[in-house]
């Protein structure tokens, strides 16, 4: 069982963390449907090109632009100059699907780093590596590139990943298990369903709204993570009671990322290592579904 005071210092750290913008925003619609946000002075940029109606209180794509393929092309344009301009510093080269719901016709495409921009709902798969040690539930922690541009040199769950434009969760999972942690198929496709957390958090490129498909994987005795694809630099086991201090952590290097916290509290909560009775219990349990 963890301990109350450090119950309390995740869940201040959390409630930090998903504190809403200090910025007015504006809905932004796409063919009528409330799709993200975006505040005054991304509105007024976006104000610049033709395909978007921009007022005070709201910012929509042209309703001329009826087609996914319409839409994305328009799309594609404007974020090529925002990138130009500097406003989309966590390019990747990677299409999200923007959606009314996950798994519905998209919308339209845009490329991953622009999503925070407009203020759309991403989606990501995030996966717990477990183990026992000497007879104790340890985590595997993976520690962030300090090249990343998005919480460069944090400590993350031990797989976790976007899910691209025309990728399934299961997918989603075996192609990160691999990249990030060197986790084979066959092992990866044993990664169990355990549920789904919202994040939301105002971040210098817009506002990242999130929905994270959270997993468990039990990995054999003696596995040790391998990254394939550079992004990650470290991989850390540790003590349930470790990765609860983890996430309170402040200090540069050591701070586990708010999306990843919340993926570690949850784990907490469902196995025990926090109790019902426990002070913190029903504020922490609310904290992992933030209003969207």
């Amino acid at each position: 069982m963890i301990d109350d005071a450090i119950l309390a210092a995740i869940e201040a750290r959390l409630v930090r963390a998903g504190e809403p913008p200090p910025l007015p925003l504006r809905p932004f619609a796409v063919d009528g449907v409330p799709l993200g946000a975006v505040d005054d002075e991304r509105a007024a940029r976006l104000a610049r090109f033709d395909c978007f109606r921009v007022t005070r209180e709201a910012v929509a794509l042209d309703a001329r632009l009826a087609t996914a393929p319409a839409r994305s092309a328009a799309f594609a344009e404007v974020v090529a100059v925002l990138r130009g301009e500097g406003a989309l510093p966590a390019w990747r080269d990677e299409l999200f699907a923007v959606a009314r719901d996950f798994g519905d016709a998209p919308l339209f495409v845009i490329e991953r780093g622009a999503a925070r921009y407009f203020g759309v709902m991403t989606y990501a798969a995030h996966v717990n590596g477990m183990t026992q040690t000497d007879g104790e539930p340890t985590m595997w922690l993976a520690r962030r590139s300090p090249r990343k541009a998005v919480d460069p040199g944090l400590l993350d769950n031990l797989v976790g990943g976007g899910i691209g434009a025309g990728f399934r969760v299961d997918e989603t999972v075996v192609k990160e298990a691999w990249e990030e942690a060197g986790i084979d198929t066959a092992l990866a496709r044993r990664a169990r369903p355990a549920g789904v957390l919202h994040s939301r958090r105002a971040m210098i490129d817009g506002l990242q709204r999130e929905v994270l498909f959270v997993h468990d994987l039990a990995l054999p005795p003696g596995f040790v993570p391998v990254n394939q694809d550079g992004e990650a630099v470290e991989h850390r086991l540790v003590t349930l009671r470790e990765a609860a201090l983890a996430i309170t952590s402040t200090r540069t290097g050591h701070e586990v990322t708010p999306d990843a916290s919340l993926v570690v509290l949850d784990y907490l909560l469902r196995q025990g290592a926090i109790q019902p009775d426990q002070p913190r219990y029903r504020a922490l349990a609310a904290l992992r579904c933030v209003h969207l």
